[in-house]
């Protein structure tokens, strides 16, 4: 374990905040810079706000959670959709708490659109759920077929349709929802919130792997870790106490739809391993996608760094130098 050379005061309520692709090693990151800092770590991970969802969505160890305080982990049930307002709402508060105190507040996660809510002011998820109109737009998908879904939406916002796949349902419906809400196209509604952005000062960090291969390999090794941890005997308890239920957000988590098969007898632990790797290294080139858009983030590549020593002073330096 890497231990910080001092800790430096937030004497401006700089922000700092970690993020990156699954298994790119950015929790042991903020680790250190929270050590460093003199921060608290709050959690920008869409599913690790659920609780009894622990092995599958990576979550911090007894020893991390002893190291530095965490906030946003556990915080719902499994059962209930936490949307990204919910998130903002709370994580806000947080900060204000953690600034108050003198302490610095460092983010952490890969869910880009928590963190562009926070620290950009997206008001994209601000708008409440029309549950009626939603329900009306799913029977639409399954009674005329997901492309025709799609077509709707190219009518109304061709550019969201061209960047959003007519299989992923939930955007798609999603896209819909916000014309239908606020009268603008989701494109329109994006602009909108970037221009009205609350300019939160934060230093931004991302890792990424010069060579993709070895963010694959991480991936396997976690996904590898994970079943040796009991990820089948987690998804099992879930599903068997009614905690993961179809249609909720936690139902649709990486490593927990893939297991369920297993979970039934459908399939076995060799096959669903290697699904879940398949679907997480499909996850985190989405979530590569939408950080490379931002352009005020600073990227940092590990596989160029010849020790983990290196490669965190590289990112205590830019925060620093930021402050």
């Amino acid at each position: 374990m890497l231990l910080p050379k001092k800790k430096e005061r937030n004497m401006n309520n700089k922000i700092i905040s970690v993020a990156g692709p699954t298994a790119s090693g950015k929790s042991d990151l903020a680790l250190f810079l929270a050590e460093r800092f003199d921060g608290e770590i709050i959690s920008f991970d869409s599913m690790q706000i659920y609780r009894g969802m622990d092995i599958g969505t990576a979550k911090p160890t007894k020893e991390d959670l002893a190291r530095v305080r965490h906030h946003m982990i556990d915080i719902a049930d499994p059962t209930e959709n936490f949307s990204v307002a919910d998130f903002t709402a709370r994580a806000k508060e947080i900060i204000a708490d953690v600034q108050n105190r003198g302490k610095t507040p460092v983010l952490c996660g890969g869910t880009g659109l928590y963190q562009d809510s926070l620290l950009r002011g997206t008001e994209f998820g601000e708008l409440h759920a029309d549950e009626a109109y939603r329900t009306k737009l799913s029977e639409f998908a399954k009674t005329n077929g997901n492309a025709a879904l799609h077509a709707l939406l190219a009518e109304k916002d061709p550019e969201a349709a061209e960047k959003i796949h007519m299989n992923n349902v939930k955007r798609v419906i999603r896209a819909l929802e916000i014309i239908n809400a606020s009268g603008m196209t989701k494109t329109e509604w994006d602009k909108k919130a970037l221009e009205n952005a609350s300019g939160v000062p934060a230093t931004l960090i991302a890792l990424n792997y010069r060579d993709r291969e070895k963010l694959y390999s991480r991936i396997d090794m976690r996904v590898d870790i994970m079943m040796e941890n009991g990820l089948f005997e987690e998804v099992k308890a879930l599903w068997e106490s009614g905690k993961l239920l179809p249609g909720t957000t936690a139902f649709d988590a990486i490593g927990y739809k893939e297991m369920l098969s297993c979970v039934r007898g459908e399939d076995s632990r060799d096959v669903c391993a290697e699904k879940i790797k398949l679907a997480t290294r499909h996850y985190a080139k989405r979530q590569l996608t939408w950080f490379l858009r931002n352009k005020e983030i600073n990227w940092l590549y590990p596989d160029e760094y010849s020790s983990k020593e290196e490669l965190y002073s590289a990112a205590a330096e830019l925060v620093s130098k930021d402050r």
